[in-house]
């Protein structure tokens, strides 16, 4: 799916934008919807009719719940959620259910080892959204089904986020103007996520993917730290680079999708790393989860409960494996810790809040990228009883630099003082070609090249 993804970009996609803007504003949803289902088919023909079910059915129950009222409008919404949810549980989780039943009870229940369809946990959090704000009266029913359709199985960010609210899009796909100045700008973002994700992550994120390969016990103390900490902008950079991507290409149609990340890692707090990490995620919980379940408004131990519930769906929804609830409670654990009074310390001391932020989440990218239980305990021991070793002399001079420019990329440090000192239309112009070029030569010739939250 990554490598007929970029297949798609650099092919099907002018086309799709010559024709976009060629057409009468009246069929540009139209054309959108059109490409969007053939990029979809191009990585996963199968699952197309998957996606169209979801289209028509959550269509047609949403004209129902603003049509009815009182109880039989309450019955269709809950019915809603759970055709939506249960679609999400039986692909994304029934061979994980099935599996721990068989284990547990020495069962031996049948299961194919379904596989996941692309961006399935993105479009069903966007289709329960609208839903939601059907039903609550925040939005109006769209009764076009073309402009529905588009929300849906927008190609833009259908793989990967940012997670695209129905409310935050919902004008836009009536009426959208685009001119020069979004197109410049969306051209920007698209160029720096392209460069984020094949010229960083793919090149620090080969240092973790030695790593694995060599296995945990043949590593040193050293090398595993310098491991996790290259997952960890690895993921960044991958994540980021296509939110970005996906933002750009946005304007460049007239869209404008919300913002996926903020410098997560200039953060002195884990509760504030959540508000700079996946912000569409973080805010969609927030607002259909957290506060329908009483938010911080009915107790402390309630709190508590509300946040267990979040954190452990937070965990669950990356993936159906034991290791990212974990890391979901994890999370949870820490800012519990931090609601009782840590944060206010950490607010007066800004060098050992960042260095406690940093560690601690490191910490939890062990938990992410590590499947297996037993592996993860063997990392730990690896981080944390002193292994020593001189391997890890060999991969710093290979990485020294790409570590380097990861790390200060990752910082707000360049834009501030590019912003400050050096802003001009040229000197963007020649910056943005130049690292346009870089990156299609890295994916010419890189055969290192994973979406990782393709995945998810």
């Amino acid at each position: 799916m990554v490598f007929s993804s970029i297949i798609f970009m650099f092919t099907f996609l002018p086309i799709i934008l010559v024709t976009y803007y060629l057409s009468p504003r009246k069929l540009k949803n139209f054309i959108l919807l059109l490409g969007s289902l053939v990029f979809y088919a191009w990585g996963e023909p199968i699952y197309i009719i998957l996606m169209i079910l979801t289209i028509v059915i959550n269509y047609v129950l949403a004209l129902l719940i603003k049509n009815q009222k009182g109880r039989r409008k309450k019955c269709i919404f809950i019915l809603t959620l759970v055709l939506n949810v249960g679609m999400l549980g039986f692909f994304k989780y029934y061979d994980f259910i099935v599996g721990n039943i068989n284990s547990i009870f020495s069962l031996n229940i049948q299961y194919n080892n379904l596989s996941l369809p692309i961006g399935i946990s993105f479009y069903t959090f966007q289709t329960i959204s609208y839903i939601v704000d059907v039903y609550l009266n925040k939005v109006k029913v769209q009764k076009n089904i073309i402009s529905f359709a588009t929300y849906i199985s927008m190609f833009l960010q259908l793989v990967a986020g940012p997670i695209v609210k129905y409310t935050d899009i919902n004008r836009e796909l009536k009426s959208r103007k685009v001119n020069l100045d979004a197109i410049q700008e969306g051209i920007r973002l698209f160029i720096l996520g392209l460069s984020s994700k094949v010229i960083i992550a793919n090149n620090i994120g080969s240092l973790w993917n030695e790593v694995e390969t060599m296995g945990f016990n043949n590593i040193s103390t050293i090398l595993a730290w310098m491991g996790i900490i290259a997952f960890s902008l690895q993921i960044y950079f991958d994540f980021n680079g296509y939110s970005l991507m996906a933002i750009g290409l946005g304007k460049i149609l007239g869209f404008n999708f919300p913002n996926n990340f903020n410098y997560p890692y200039e953060s002195r707090s884990i509760t504030e790393f959540w508000r700079r990490w996946h912000i569409t995620l973080g805010q969609w919980f927030k607002q259909y989860v957290y506060i329908p379940l009483g938010g911080n408004r009915l107790g402390r131990a309630r709190t508590y409960f509300n946040l267990f519930i979040v954190w452990f769906l937070t965990g669950f929804w990356h993936g159906a494996s034991y290791n990212f609830i974990l890391w979901g409670l994890y999370f949870f654990i820490l800012i519990c810790m931090e609601k009782n009074g840590l944060l206010n310390l950490l607010n007066k001391h800004k060098l050992i809040s960042h260095i406690y932020t940093i560690f601690f989440i490191l910490v939890g990218w062990v938990l992410f990228a590590v499947i297996d239980l037993n592996q993860i305990i063997n990392f730990f021991k690896k981080m944390f009883i002193f292994n020593a070793g001189n391997e890890w002399i060999y991969y710093l001079r290979n990485y020294i630099i790409t570590y380097t420019i990861a790390i200060i990329f990752s910082t707000s440090f360049l834009k501030k003082i590019y912003n400050k000192f050096v802003k001009n239309n040229i000197v963007d112009t020649i910056i943005l070609i130049t690292i346009f070029l870089l990156s299609i030569a890295y994916l010419v010739d890189s055969s290192y090249n994973p979406f990782l939250y393709f995945r998810f």
